[in-house]
């Protein structure tokens, strides 16, 4: 142990207390029922239509007739408080105005007000709260309660990249929780600002704030600790690895750790400053940069609530279209007592420059360098900030561009496209379809991101095959991740044009040529496989031949750089190269390119027309054969087609010597009147074989 004189109590009004007991190494668990008066629910309905200062307020009316105890109100945060709390100052007159007095109650408040809240009062009092109120805190005279049935909850705003109180509905618990601030001292009555169908819908219990919230400042905390995994530590939660592994990238970014995972100097002190570690980042950038009261003055309008009002909603959102720029300007009027735009929250501005002064006082005193102008500074300190928010604007849209990691965004309507084809995206959501909506930016310089950004920045060599050109390009990239900061064209080596055309041929992108010889040789293996199955002969087909083109056609790659060369390739020789040598021979003997027929010229035997080979050869050329010619050994008769002197089909068949006792008196009488110069035997069995006419031959004869 760190501490052994350190000794921990948890008290809780709503956790089950067995898996903490079991975390702390069997704590001693202590119960306590306490004493709860019962509390009368009445529902006020559900009404989207109208804002929840509105109803809030017209309830307050309503409880202020049914009933005569202090009411405790229950408002998601300090914000809301006031501006309901204005409300209800307006619409009490007359006697009711100094009967009832109104207080607020929440954490920022001075001990003075708070206590103020908490205390009985000589009159009947509105005690306007968050959630502070729900579980340990008694108010004295409280008998009524009215929930808003909202609170608000930290949890990761992937717009920012960072937590953020957002607004949300409370759970089934947490309303409980507040229904018995009413029955506390007496009986009382709760009053929900939705209806019981509503409180039914509700979740059960909140989720752990460690499953929703962003991990970046809890990993760099343990990181200091030397904690690189979470899996080492026990937990009542444990984190979500996803959360923790970007949380990880997150402060490799920011150079908070290493390649390794272990904090850096950076990192130790970011670990010092009580603030999320892109903010932290800023800060310390900031002062290295001479410019403390800016990053101040940022990091205070980044993390506190903004100070646009927005009207689309009852509570003001946290984005809006302004950049900070303007909301720097903004904060300067208000300090100097200006007159301010009807789109400006006092509140806010007041939490924001409080929040700056803190930080100004966190940092010390650190002078202010002269040089750079404010404006100039801004997009350097959030650069470092959101090192992971870098965009690029696409070429085809001025309002469109691409993260670094490759997601688009897309530009509010608020913000006008700049010059500038970068930017720095402060603030992006989620977006409805593929694309974010980019809600505050500042425009980037490439020349400000290679000198933030160096050593993040990688030489890329791309090879393609361009549809459009039919050719292969290369070119040397320089490469934020997605984002091309500049390109040129280069030679590429042999081994890329190699490994692009066997990609380009394997996705049918580009076509190789099979000639009629190819097509003979593809033809002649698969008879041989088909005949053979016994022996090892490879598969030819034009299907397996491009599915693996790197297993035949390499060599012959070589020296081919766009679609025509590879279109005019003979590919034969590479498919020749595909059987051994003793495979090369057993082809060539049992399936021939050509046949010896009884005329004594060889004719080519057609491989590719059908399963069966097939001789086309002139019927004269046959004269005198029995057999029907056979390859493979003579396990497969050639399917003849039997040609007439003009060298039309007469005939097809595989049995020779029936044709010549049936079929060929036929032929002789068809043909013999119209082919008279060519020789047409009555005894075809015993006639002399040949290609030429009657008279042709008499004069060889003589």
């Amino acid at each position: 142990a760190l501490r052994e004189d350190l000794k921990i109590l948890v008290m809780s009004a709503t956790l089950d207390g067995g898996p903490i007991a079991a975390l702390l190494d069997g704590a001693v668990v202590i119960s306590s029922q306490g004493q709860a008066y019962p509390v009368e629910e009445r529902y006020c309905g559900d009404n989207p239509d109208q804002s929840v200062t509105s109803r809030m307020t017209d309830v307050v009316q309503r409880v202020l007739r049914e009933t005569t105890d202090d009411i405790l109100v229950f408002l998601p945060g300090a914000g809301e408080i006031r501006t309901v709390g204005d409300a209800i100052a307006e619409t009490l007159h007359g006697k009711a105005a100094s009967d009832v007095s109104l207080h607020p109650l929440y954490g920022d408040l001075p001990f003075e007000e708070q206590e103020r809240a908490i205390l009985p009062s000589a009159g009947r009092k509105i005690v306007l709260a968050t959630n502070i109120a729900e579980t340990s805190l008694t108010i004295h005279g409280v008998g009524v309660v009215i929930d808003s049935g909202l609170t608000r909850r930290l949890q990761y705003d992937p717009g920012t990249g960072m937590n953020r109180l957002v607004t949300v509905t409370v759970s089934q618990a947490a309303a409980r929780q507040r229904q018995g601030r009413a029955g506390r001292q007496y009986p009382g009555v709760c009053y929900r600002l939705y209806s019981h169908h509503t409180f039914q819908s509700l979740i059960p219990f909140a989720p752990p704030e460690i499953a929703i919230s962003d991990l970046s400042s809890l990993v760099l905390d343990l990181a200091a600790w030397g904690v690189k995994d979470p899996a080492t530590l026990s937990w009542l939660d444990p984190p979500p690895r996803a959360a923790w592994r970007a949380a990880q990238e997150l402060l490799k970014e920011l150079g908070a750790l290493d390649a390794k995972g272990s904090i850096t100097p950076v990192g130790v002190s970011m670990a010092r400053l009580p603030l999320h570690p892109r903010l932290g980042r800023l800060i310390l950038k900031a002062a290295e940069l001479g410019c403390p009261s800016l990053g101040a003055d940022l990091a205070a309008l980044l993390s506190e609530r903004d100070i646009i009002r927005h009207s689309r909603s009852s509570f003001p959102h946290p984005t809006g279209g302004f950049d900070l720029s303007d909301r720097l300007g903004l904060l300067g009027q208000w300090r100097q007592n200006k007159m301010l735009p009807k789109t400006a929250d006092a509140f806010a501005l007041r939490a924001v420059d409080r929040t700056s002064q803190q930080l100004r006082r966190l940092m010390g005193k650190k002078s202010e360098a002269a040089g750079e102008t404010t404006g100039g500074m801004i997009p350097r300190l959030l650069l470092f900030a959101f090192p992971d928010r870098i965009a690029k604007r696409r070429e085809d849209d001025n309002s469109r561009y691409i993260l670094r990691q490759g997601r688009g965004v897309r530009l509010s309507a608020k913000i006008l496209p700049g010059g500038s084809p970068y930017l720095v995206a402060v603030v992006v959501d989620k977006g409805e379809k593929a694309e974010g909506t980019v809600h505050m930016a500042e425009p980037l310089t490439e020349e400000l991101i290679r000198e933030a950004l160096q050593d993040q920045i990688e030489a890329v060599r791309q090879v393609e095959w361009d549809k459009l050109e039919g050719r292969i390009i290369a070119t040397l990239e320089e490469c934020l991740e997605k984002i091309v900061l500049s390109a040129r064209q280069v030679n590429p080596s042999n081994e890329e044009v190699v490994s692009i055309l066997c990609e380009a041929i394997r996705s049918k992108t580009v076509k190789i040529s099979f000639s009629r010889e190819a097509l003979q040789f593809q033809a002649r293996v698969r008879l041989m496989q088909q005949t053979f199955p016994e022996e090892n002969w490879p598969d030819l087909s034009e299907e397996m031949l491009l599915s693996a083109p790197q297993d035949w056609l390499l060599p012959w790659l070589s020296g081919i750089r766009n679609g025509e060369q590879l279109a005019a390739l003979n590919i034969l020789p590479a498919l020749t190269e595909t059987l051994t040598w003793e495979q090369r021979r057993l082809l060539a003997e049992r399936a021939p390119v050509t046949i010896a027929v009884p005329s004594g010229h060889s004719i080519p035997i057609d491989y590719v027309s059908g399963d069966i080979p097939v001789l086309a050869v002139k019927l004269q050329e046959m004269f005198g054969l029995a057999d029907t010619p056979a390859i493979a050994g003579g396990r497969i008769k050639l399917l003849l087609q039997l040609l007439s002197p003009a060298r039309r089909p007469v005939s097809i068949t595989r049995d020779l010597s029936q044709f010549w006792n049936t079929g060929y008196p036929q032929v002789k009488k068809e043909l013999k009147g119209h082919y008279p110069k060519h020789p047409w035997p009555d005894d075809p069995w015993n006639a002399i074989p040949t290609r030429k006419t009657k008279v042709r031959n008499l004069k060889e004869k003589n």
